[in-house]
């Protein structure tokens, strides 16, 4: 049976569950348990006599607190302190007042639960900059291999749609590029004054454009 010691204000107990190992010399086993038994009670009352000044210090929810401070004092002790009898020490496991357990259980599951959404919020958010790197080094690439026109097929369906505007998107806005390049090199803006460093450089950047992407022939 447990020992039921005050917590801090005492509306609530403690639950110890002591553990007694009993030692003796030149005494057989069985005699060394009749006697263990016959003083448990006497045992008992000793960790209760030690355990209830110190219970009282502690909070009824802290039992984890409570259970290193007794294991702490009463470690390494033994009772009787002197003479050949059988003497014994403890371990003690303190557990808190079932009323108090009910109170604690809502909030471990709060906790467990938040505990949970953010682990899977952290892999979430790995996976998630893992593919958006991927697909950075895809939508880079994209131009100069044939193979990435095709790899929004790997992803979800989502995804592959997303890919596919994206890509739509920005070819769209290429022959309007072009096109502004173009005007720039025949001297729009430059008052007709013909070529000059300006469309020089202009129209460097339009045939190097062009022929990244392959417009050299179907963008007029």
């Amino acid at each position: 049976m447990p020992i039921l010691v005050p917590a801090k204000g005492d509306a609530f107990d403690f639950r110890l569950h002591v553990v007694y190992n009993w030692t003796a010399q030149n005494m057989i086993y069985e005699e060394l348990r009749l006697r263990a038994e016959r003083y448990v009670g006497w045992a008992a009352g000793i960790v209760r006599e030690r355990a209830v000044d110190l219970a009282r210090e502690h909070e009824p929810h802290r039992s984890h607190d409570l259970e290193r401070a007794l294991n702490s004092r009463l470690g390494g002790q033994r009772w009787p302190r002197e003479g050949v009898a059988p003497y014994f020490g403890v371990l003690i496991r303190v557990s808190p007042d079932e009323r108090v357990r009910e109170r604690l259980r809502p909030y471990w599951e709060d906790r467990i639960r938040l505990e949970c959404d953010h682990e899977l919020q952290k892999i979430r958010a790995t996976q998630a900059d893992e593919l958006t790197r991927r697909w950075c080094a895809v939508l880079q690439n994209l131009e100069d291999d044939p193979v990435t026109s095709h790899a929004a097929r790997l992803t979800g369906e989502q995804f592959a749609e997303v890919f596919r505007r994206y890509v739509e998107e920005r070819r769209e806005t290429v022959p309007d590029l072009v096109k502004l390049l173009r005007e720039a090199v025949r001297g729009h803006g430059d008052l007709g004054m013909g070529p000059s460093e300006y469309t020089e450089a202009w129209d460097a950047a339009l045939r190097t454009y062009e022929r990244q992407h392959g417009l050299s022939e179907r963008v007029n």
